[in-house]
């Protein structure tokens, strides 16, 4: 059972995410996104269970494609409480709607997302 779990990670691994394509399709939920990729300023990694300061960055997604939603959800409650300056979202695919195709970390510079949403409502 376990090499069935390693094969269906491995297959969602190969799935190639047009970003540029996904940030425009959220743009109503997070209008802001599109522009930040268009700068180079969202960077895109594979998840190795290491976290890396944002540098520059506004936010970092983690390709996790062997992580279940659960462990995301769980990985992202744990750095909310670790990373201040941060706020941790997670997407994944099987729930549809506006979610990454593939299961993803996010982390979000806490001061920038806060400055978008706050402009965005007015």
């Amino acid at each position: 059972m376990e090499n069935e779990a390693v094969k269906k990670a491995v297959k969602k691994a190969a799935v190639e995410v047009n970003w540029t394509e996904y940030f425009t399709s959220i743009k109503s939920v997070c209008p802001w996104s599109r522009a930040y990729w268009s700068k180079q300023k969202i960077d895109i990694v594979d998840w190795t269970g290491t976290v890396y300061p944002l540098q520059g960055f506004v936010a970092r997604v983690y390709k996790a494609p062997q992580l279940t939603a659960r462990q995301l959800y769980n990985t992202m409650r744990k750095f909310n409480k670790l990373y201040d300056d941060e706020e941790w979202l997670y997407s994944h695919s099987k729930f549809k709607g506006h979610s990454t195709p593939i299961p993803v970390l996010i982390q979000q510079d806490y001061d920038v997302l806060a400055k978008a949403r706050a402009h965005h409502k007015t």
